[in-house]
């Protein structure tokens, strides 16, 4: 019986040294952990601007990793021109985020694109910080799948009445 007791106990330590609690475990509704993701003021700025209904100047922003940072992200294209301007500059090889104001109704959408030479580390990186770049880029109607050459009219948006 005491020997029974000691292997209890001691499985109970190992258990509370090697398993998350209740307190810190994500699936028990505890703390959750940062992704680690940086999305620096210039990505607010812009999208601010881009939902600033008395600025058409800009209606549509990339965002990427600035520069060799693996955690900041920042604005690497922005301009007027819609959907189609965006795709345009969409870049190749690198993993982005984005956004944009549609033109024939006003709604914002929400993107992230990963072209086919983009490095597999940088894409699964880059998925894993998607949520937090998307909680900057707030008020969006929808995510959209952004792709070289599309077009406002390829753009199939569920409207919410």
């Amino acid at each position: 019986n005491i020997n029974k007791v000691r292997t209890t106990t001691k499985r109970r330590q190992l258990q509370q040294n090697l398993m998350p609690t209740l307190f810190t475990d994500p699936r028990s509704g505890g703390t959750k952990k940062s992704s680690g993701v940086n999305v620096l003021q210039s990505v607010s700025t812009t999208w601010s601007q881009i939902r600033d209904d008395s600025d058409t100047s800009v209606d549509w922003l990339i965002a990427s990793f600035d520069g060799n940072s693996n955690t900041d992200i920042t604005v690497i294209a922005s301009g007027s021109g819609g959907i189609e301007e965006c795709a345009k500059n969409l870049p190749e090889g690198k993993a982005c985020f984005g956004g944009c104001r549609l033109r024939r109704n006003g709604r914002f959408v929400t993107f992230f694109y990963a072209g086919e030479g983009t490095p597999v580390m940088q894409r699964g990186r880059a998925s894993m910080y998607k949520n937090g770049v998307f909680n900057v880029l707030e008020g969006s109607d929808t995510e959209i799948e952004m792709k070289p050459g599309l077009t406002e009219d390829n753009v199939a948006l569920i409207s919410k009445k």
